[in-house]
């Protein structure tokens, strides 16, 4: 009888030594991976960068000649979803009164610039914030990754814009992310035009991005960008473009040139 008890004593002791043991060392482990990852700082935008969209980018048009490349005829507003609030508003375009009022650049504001033709020099202001700068217009607009306050006073043309990489092919627990989009998402925009013909955006305009690059075997490499326009004053619903950029080796070709209203 005696014997069996301490069988049974010295298995509970065992087992309470063994659970210890375990515990520890799972401890320690959990502090290790803290530090090896846990604890590492996260990475910033341009170190999560799933492709490189830096350099020069000149714009390739192979449709909307008629939309693009010349100013369009007052009230040629097709493609457009229009509403009866933005044609009427359209139609009174006057490109001399703009200009009257230092307000050509109406027709270069983020919900319009990348459809202008002309080059971009992408560039990374600091690890947060991507600069694009555009040859037509001069405009620079910043893409801002971490916790962004917006700056007070009047809504600018390139107004305030939120981006984050929208990383494919990487899961957790799983192989790391082999692709993905750069999405942007700009609000605070001065009103203009979303055409050169004065078809009329609000300040209440979203514009939404996604900029995607891709690579071909001839050496090519191409930046796609899918734009989004929302305004629920005028426009009957999104107005959709999707805009194509060659990469160029230099800054060859890069010329800037101010606003024009026509």
């Amino acid at each position: 009888m005696h014997s069996k008890i301490k069988v049974l004593f010295f298995l509970i002791l065992f087992t309470l030594t063994l659970t210890d043991v375990l515990g520890q060392a799972g401890q320690r482990g959990g502090q290790g991976g803290g530090r090896g990852q846990g604890q590492q700082a996260p990475q910033t935008a341009r170190a999560a960068a799933p492709f490189d969209i830096t350099g020069y980018w000149v714009s390739i048009v192979t449709e909307d000649w008629r939309w693009r490349m010349v100013t369009p005829a007052k009230g040629d507003f097709a493609s457009i979803p229009t509403n009866d609030a933005g044609t009427k508003v359209g139609q009174q375009w006057d490109p001399a009164k703009d200009e009257a009022a230092g307000e050509q650049c109406k027709s270069y504001g983020a919900p319009a610039i990348m459809r202008v033709p002309g080059r971009l020099h992408i560039t990374w202001q600091d690890d947060t914030a991507l600069k694009i700068e555009t040859d037509a217009g001069q405009q620079t607009r910043l893409f801002h990754f971490a916790e962004f306050q917006p700056p007070a006073g009047p809504p600018t043309w390139q107004g305030n814009s939120v981006a984050n990489w929208e990383l494919a092919g990487g899961r957790r627990g799983g192989p790391a992310a082999t692709g993905g989009s750069l999405k942007v998402v700009t609000t605070g925009i001065r009103p203009g035009y979303v055409r050169k013909n004065g078809y009329p955006y609000s300040d209440k305009t979203t514009v939404t991005e996604y900029y995607d690059r891709t690579n071909e075997s001839n050496g090519d490499s191409w930046l796609i960008v899918t734009t989004i326009v929302n305004d629920p004053v005028y426009l009957a619903q999104e107005f959709v473009t999707s805009t194509h950029f060659k990469k160029q080796a230099d800054a060859a070709g890069w010329n800037p040139q101010p606003c024009t209203a026509k």
